[in-house]
């Protein structure tokens, strides 16, 4: 149990630092494409703004200190030599729809062809900007009709790429380093845990031992004395409470080795359809005393790798608890199917199915019953069964089937 704990600590840690660190890069993944899609916006601007070339000021009468004037916003992006380092290309149409003309003196790897391709394109999605291949464009107006400036963008998302390749790799290396830190530490996390785990099962133990002995003297004086006195009610009494304790005593020893995580399964090859119908057999008759209807729907010849006295267990369990809270006249059935998985259920009818928190039911001591009446269980037969499914590496889960049937279900 403090090995599953640990390792799903160990898990959730896990997820939640990946998860901040999936987070982290998705952020600065977003912020760089939003501040290069801002640059290339800049220099389309630009570009627009000089009817397909950059503005004259930029390349014929440069600043005397040859860089922009600070009253200009862009200064700090765009210098007197953003002309020449920058690719662009423009396409521009009459008021009809028609390419006029092309200015592609700017860019090497793009023809006239290509440009016009590339323009018409853009105009049909009738959009005002954004991305065609590597080139970053924009729509604009003029009084002869409309253009379509392109900015070549492969150098800066190029970049971008290589900027966001060493960010992730600098992320999953903290995040490596981090989960190192976690599986280091996380046993002295759940020492404290394991401390009280080990102090329990010890305490089980030791009440397993010293009172066994008690009860055995109780109930065989309980002999003695009903040979002495005769048979009377307060013996009877006495001795089906000191049973009750003896079965709860057997049952929290059992519960408790069922925790260690060292205890092996008697792993054999098993018929579980016939086991389950000797369960049903045998609890059929005990249904019908008490005035409810056992029924079962058992596909034949269903083989099962597990411990046979454990599966025993379990449907004894289920078919226990299906008897003890059936109400009068009610129906138990159960069922087993082979589909890619071995799935049992066992359902009652409860009328008080509205009431109960299905999620507690397998906590230990754990009573649908508020008033805690006794019903012949003590509320850990069920935290015994979801121990032997666990253990066979499977699904136990309870359910409302309607307004008044509940419901197991066991997946193996």
């Amino acid at each position: 149990m403090i090995h599953r704990l640990r390792r799903k600590f160990i898990l959730i840690s896990t997820i939640s630092v990946l998860s901040v660190i999936a987070l982290v890069f998705v952020m600065i993944f977003a912020l760089n494409v939003s501040s290069m899609n801002k640059n290339m916006d800049m220099l389309a601007d630009r570009v627009s703004e000089g009817g397909g070339r950059f503005p004259g000021s930029m390349e014929e009468n440069p600043h005397h200190d040859k860089t922009p004037p600070q009253s200009n916003p862009n200064f700090e992006f765009i210098t007197p030599e953003t002309p020449f380092s920058t690719r662009h290309f423009t396409v521009f149409f009459d008021k009809n729809g028609d390419v006029t003309r092309t200015n592609t003196e700017s860019i090497y790897s793009i023809t006239d062809g290509v440009a016009i391709e590339y323009a018409e394109k853009v105009v049909d999605d009738g959009e005002e900007r954004g991305w065609i291949s590597n080139y970053r464009y924009k729509v604009f107006s003029n009084d002869f009709g409309k253009g379509v400036v392109f900015v070549d963008g492969s150098m800066s998302r190029s970049s971008m790429m290589q900027s966001m390749t060493i960010a992730g790799l600098v992320l999953l290396g903290c995040a490596a380093l981090v989960l190192l830190l976690i599986i280091l530490l996380s046993g002295r996390v759940v020492k404290p845990i394991a401390e009280s785990y080990e102090k329990q099962k010890q305490f089980i133990t030791d009440a397993n031992h010293e009172l066994k002995t008690p009860l055995t003297l109780i109930l065989a004086n309980l002999d003695i004395a009903e040979t002495e006195l005769g048979k009377n009610e307060w013996l009877d009494d006495i001795r089906s409470e000191g049973h009750r304790m003896t079965e709860l005593v057997n049952q929290l020893v059992a519960l408790s080795r069922m925790d260690e995580e060292g205890q092996p399964l008697n792993v054999t090859e098993l018929d579980i359809s016939g086991i389950v119908t000797d369960a049903t057999s045998e609890f059929k008759p005990l249904a019908e005393s008490r005035g409810k209807k056992l029924t079962a729907d058992i596909d034949p010849n269903i083989r099962y790798n597990g411990d046979e006295a454990l599966l025993r267990r379990l449907i004894s369990v289920l078919l226990d608890n299906a008897v003890k809270y059936c109400d009068i006249d009610g129906e138990i059935s159960i069922t087993l199917r082979r589909g890619r998985r071995v799935v049992m259920t066992v359902e009652n009818t409860y009328v008080a199915v509205g009431e109960i928190e299905l999620h507690r039911l397998f906590d230990r001591f754990y009573r649908a019953d508020k008033a805690r009446r006794f019903t012949g269980g003590y509320g850990i037969g069920l935290s015994m069964a979801k121990a032997i499914v666990e253990k066979h590496k499977g699904e136990i889960t309870a359910y409302k089937k309607d307004v008044t049937h509940i419901g197991f279900k066991v997946v193996l």
